[in-house]
């Protein structure tokens, strides 16, 4: 049994006028009986990359190494970790074939960085089924990429 402490974190992105609109995510960590709401946007940006934004932020606020369990509704980001994509794509320096750059590498490198630290198990759940931390992830994003003068995700673009 390990002496890491075991967190929850459930997560969301959105984005309006995908790809390159205004896009949120929305985190909740649960840690025993605390809990932790965290958003943010950005515009000029994609789905896919608020919810990798959402993974990040979560790991990003635990003070400690954790054993998390990171739930996310984005196929695109739990199959290129658990199918292994992810780290083709780095030992291939970064392509995801001989001729295709792959995308969002600046956040990959991130997460990648982020699952040294912590021991990061990813659960795919099914969006917008009635999930009750998803739902909630998603309303924390969507309100986020509602914002006014959201800053830009300049590497997105």
């Amino acid at each position: 049994m390990s002496d890491m402490k075991h967190v929850l974190i459930y997560t969301d992105g959105a984005c309006a006028n995908n790809p390159y609109g205004n896009g949120g995510y929305g985190t909740i960590i649960v840690n025993g009986t605390q809990r932790q709401e965290l958003s943010g946007g950005f515009q000029n940006t994609t789905n896919n990359r608020m919810e990798m934004y959402a993974v990040i932020k979560g790991l990003e606020a635990l003070q400690e190494p954790c054993e998390a369990t990171v739930y996310s509704d984005s196929k695109y980001l739990v199959d290129s970790i658990a199918k292994g994509w992810v780290y083709r794509w780095q030992a291939n320096n970064w392509m995801r074939n001989k001729k295709d750059p792959a995308l969002n590498v600046d956040l990959w490198q991130r997460i990648l960085d982020l699952c040294q630290k912590h021991k990061v198990t990813l659960q795919w759940v099914r969006g917008h089924a009635g999930h009750p931390e998803n739902e909630r992830c998603d309303q924390l994003a969507v309100r986020a990429l509602k914002q006014a003068n959201l800053p830009s995700d300049l590497s997105s673009l």
